[in-house]
């Protein structure tokens, strides 16, 4: 019999036809939103915490403690639910109403912590510290650690990655997607340049984030704000390993967003923000190798993280539009 986190994982893969015939490349994008909470955090929720189980780390009852932008913390407490946990979110204070509102809704065992965005992000109270600081003070109290836990990328590796190569048969010319944590990118990354000779993987970053810098060893910016929720970090991870990776390429707001758009327009498939910065990424590497021949196309890959759905406060509100796109 299945149980619903027998759901997670497995999800589709579809060619964006309308576009790949656009751009002269064959477009495929990964549906993670087909996962139980909508996202492909979920994974990572399912496969870190059970590993933890497995090693002993923790056990019904206790706590997890992890900052999460919203869908990393939808998952946890999918998971936390399902098996007996209790659970700490700590979020920053510009956190969307709609994440926000869905994780106040899980019930007593699932609480928020905000923090306020401003803290500088080296400071032990930050967002990016916060979870750390309160574990090291707290016993039963395990911090997951999504951005430096190489358990991370492992899920990837050995489920995400996997299905993209069973599904297109190894037929991948180039992967992309933008960096988050890193994990996601690095693990399919690892997993598709072992069994694929040749395949280029690519990295996506928001401006105003400090990974591309960090991806080619020069000195930090100090970090901007921007407005594609779920990517982006003011600080490096251990997450993203380099070896896996071919090049990071800069992404502004106003081109996911509007990718969101044309995704929704040419396709009808409703995408967060990131899930528009990657098809922004696959379309730039589509106009590169464009092909007039349908038989000369290379086969581009990359993931859609959520659905636009979690999003309606803000990428289908017209005035947060004119805002975020107005760079």
């Amino acid at each position: 019999m299945t149980t619903l986190l027998d759901t997670v994982g497995k999800t589709p893969l579809v060619k964006l036809e309308k576009l790949s015939d656009k751009y002269g490349a064959n477009i495929y994008a990964k549906l993670e939103y087909f996962n139980p909470t909508s996202s492909v955090k979920d994974r990572i929720a399912k496969y870190m915490i059970e590993k933890a189980e497995k090693e002993g780390l923790i056990q019904p009852g206790d706590t997890i403690i992890e900052n999460s932008s919203g869908n990393t913390a939808t998952g946890l407490a999918l998971v936390a639910k399902q098996k007996g946990y209790n659970l700490l979110i700590v979020v920053r204070d510009t956190l969307s109403p709609d994440k926000k509102r869905v994780l106040e809704a899980f019930g007593d065992n699932v609480k928020l912590i905000e923090v306020d965005s401003t803290i500088d992000p080296s400071h032990p109270e930050s967002y990016n510290n916060f979870a750390q600081t309160y574990a090291n003070r707290h016993k039963d109290v395990w911090f997951l650690n999504q951005h430096d836990n190489l358990d991370n990328p492992e899920t990837h590796y050995m489920t995400t990655g996997q299905e993209i190569y069973e599904q297109t048969g190894g037929n991948v010319d180039i992967f992309i997607a933008a960096v988050g944590t890193g994990g996601t990118l690095s693990g399919i990354g690892r997993a598709l340049r072992e069994k694929i000779p040749g395949v280029k993987i690519y990295g996506v970053d928001p401006k105003g984030s400090v990974f591309r810098a960090a991806f080619y060893n020069q000195e930090l910016p100090k970090p901007q704000s921007h407005f594609i929720e779920g990517i982006g970090n003011a600080l490096p991870t251990k997450n993203l390993v380099a070896q896996y990776i071919d090049e990071v390429i800069e992404i502004k707001s106003k081109q996911a967003i509007d990718t969101v758009y044309e995704v929704l327009h040419e396709e009808g498939i409703i995408i967060g923000p990131s899930g528009g910065a990657n098809v922004w990424g696959a379309i730039q590497m589509a106009k590169k190798h464009k092909a007039d021949k349908e038989e000369d196309r290379i086969n581009i890959v990359t993931t859609i993280g959520d659905t636009g759905y979690k999003y309606t406060g803000t990428l289908f509100d017209k005035k947060w539009v004119e805002k975020a796109t107005a760079e």
